[in-house]
């Protein structure tokens, strides 16, 4: 979250381009990339049922070409604060929605850390100001950006983190050149500046590739109720780009909102996870880390205990019938 919070730096460098063209470009390098990682470790075959495709799409179209199109509209009538405001409210939405959607009561003490990190997220960003038509793009926005999580959570045991970054990346790319099409014409499709291309690279490169394989393969090892937690270090990721890059100076209010960040995340994580923190991760065929297959070894004599036990009589079949059958 830290490497997606940069992007907001980096991509004042290419705001003269289309912005939902550069997205498509953005999420093409970083598809290109997590592919070619896909192939080089060789993972198994995963087959994809009808199910998994549409949860893809689904996950395509919201949370990448959605969100960003929200995003773009949002900016017309709110200001950045504002948007930034409402957004920063996915750690308190992810520890609420998350376990429901796991079928599980929300954790208190992660609603209070979700609480805390929102909070921060707020004073960093300011309140702003804005139509309420910009509100509204702006929840569309989040709504987009906790899509890209929890439908992400049902693929991530069968397809693993490179996998599910990597498909819906790819298929928003038509959906982001249409929509760019669309609203700017054929001005949507000129080719970026040398200053532009390595925007572009970084962005897609670390800011997506990378970041979205780190998010998810913590998604699935925390949960999305403690993942959630961590999406508060983006306007913190922001503010030492910024810092870095001159691009602004470091104001009480950012140094406030980070550190109520800081302690909602520890806050969080503190003391060791439930058993319910995080959904188990099934051994399969076609995971990234499969389990050894062998068999456990079968008990063998003693030697402290040469003579054998006494046989146990037999059961009568009413009883073996009844008996549990224990998981191999």
């Amino acid at each position: 979250m830290l490497l997606v919070g940069t992007s907001t730096a980096v991509s004042a460098t290419i705001a003269d381009y289309p912005v939902l063209s550069g997205q498509a470009l953005r999420y093409a390098l970083a598809a290109a990339i997590l592919l070619a990682v896909v192939r080089h470790r060789r993972l198994p075959r995963a087959g994809l049922t009808l199910r998994d495709v549409l949860l893809l799409a689904a996950l395509a179209a919201t949370g990448l070409a959605g969100f960003n199109l929200f995003l773009v509209e949002a900016t017309r009538h709110a200001s950045p604060a504002m948007i930034g405001t409402v957004v920063g409210a996915i750690p308190i939405v992810m520890a609420l929605v998350g376990p429901l959607t796991q079928r599980r009561r929300p954790a208190p003490r992660i609603v209070a850390a979700a609480a805390v990190v929102t909070l921060g997220a707020v004073v960093s960003a300011g309140l702003g100001g804005g139509s309420l038509h910009g509100v509204l793009l702006s929840l569309g926005a989040l709504a987009g950006e906790v899509a890209f999580s929890l439908l992400a959570l049902p693929l991530l045991p069968k397809l693993g983190p490179l996998r599910v970054a990597a498909y819906p990346a790819a298929l928003s790319v038509p959906m982001l050149l249409a929509a760019s099409i669309a609203m700017d014409g054929t001005g949507a499709l000129r080719l970026p500046t040398g200053g532009e291309t390595a925007a572009f690279g970084y962005l897609g490169a670390l800011v997506t590739a990378t970041a979205f394989f780190l998010w998810y393969d913590a998604l699935r090892r925390l949960g999305a109720d403690r993942a959630g937690l961590f999406a508060g270090l983006v306007p913190v990721g922001a503010l030492l780009t910024t810092a870095a890059l001159g691009l602004g100076a470091v104001g009480p209010a950012d140094l406030a909102g980070a550190l109520l960040v800081a302690a909602g995340v520890a806050l969080g994580l503190r003391g060791p996870a439930s058993p319910s923190s995080a959904s188990p991760l099934p051994a399969s065929p076609s995971s990234e880390t499969p389990l050894p297959a062998s068999p456990l070894p079968r008990s063998t004599p003693s030697a402290a205990s040469p003579l054998p036990a006494p046989p146990r009589p037999a059961r009568s079949p009413l009883h073996a019938a009844a008996a549990p059958i224990e998981a191999a």
